[in-house]
């Protein structure tokens, strides 16, 4: 049973489906509109660091995606920030660090911010948390992490958990009455980390039962 549920995990998680971080298919809401007009006004920004912050499956990565479709640059992971990659990101107008959990060397990231600075650039930081609450030790750092945008992505309203479960499934190839969606975003938690989980849940039971989703289906997993 043990080795079948991994089997059951690993094809989960190499599950096929087309997940589309294109600018048509970002949901704009109350919830996001902020950072959402954000990216828009680019490049046309009171400061020059925008650091977009929420839970995680908010959306962050789509809007980073968004941005670097629209407007081209340099996109890189923290892992990916280190002293031979600023000799690439000297080319670039726009760099987007995509995921900032603060682990990397606050020398480099000090590096980075002086860079945008000193050469009218722009940057994007995606992260959990805002930069400015993160416990930076260097003290450059911390004065530096304060002077920027901020835009929060807020938990989500109806109308985008409706849009992001619509999505989600839209995504794997699967339809699903609309009704359903209704009773689930009545009971569900307002998390976009809840939804994920909802999603993947809904992927297994699928999967390991081969039956369509329907409110027998919704009630199982919900719990209800």
């Amino acid at each position: 049973m043990e080795n079948s549920m991994k089997d059951l995990n690993q094809l989960l998680l190499n599950f096929n489906y087309n997940q589309n971080f294109n600018y048509d298919d970002f949901f704009v809401s109350k919830s996001n509109y902020f950072a959402f007009e954000l990216i828009e006004k680019w490049p046309y920004w009171e400061k020059n660091i925008l650091n977009i912050y929420g839970e995680k499956f908010s959306g962050k990565s789509h809007l980073a995606n968004i941005f670097y479709k629209k407007n081209k640059g340099k996109k890189i992971s923290e892992n990916q920030l280190n002293d031979e990659i600023f000799k690439e990101l000297r080319l670039h107008e726009n760099i987007i660090l995509d995921d900032f959990n603060n682990k990397t060397n606050e020398r480099l990231l000090y590096s980075l911010f002086n860079l945008v600075d000193n050469n009218n650039k722009y940057l994007l930081i995606n992260s959990l948390n805002p930069i400015n609450e993160m416990n930076f030790n260097l003290d450059d750092l911390k004065s530096r992490s304060k002077n920027c945008l901020f835009a929060k992505i807020e938990n989500p309203d109806d109308e985008l958990m409706f849009a992001i479960i619509l999505k989600s499934f839209s995504d794997r190839q699967i339809a699903i009455d609309k009704k359903l969606i209704d009773f689930i975003i009545k009971r569900i938690d307002r998390s976009y980390g809840k939804i994920s989980d909802f999603i993947y849940k809904i992927d297994e039971l699928s999967l390991r039962k081969k039956k369509p989703i329907d409110f027998k289906t919704i009630k199982e997993i919900l719990k209800v």
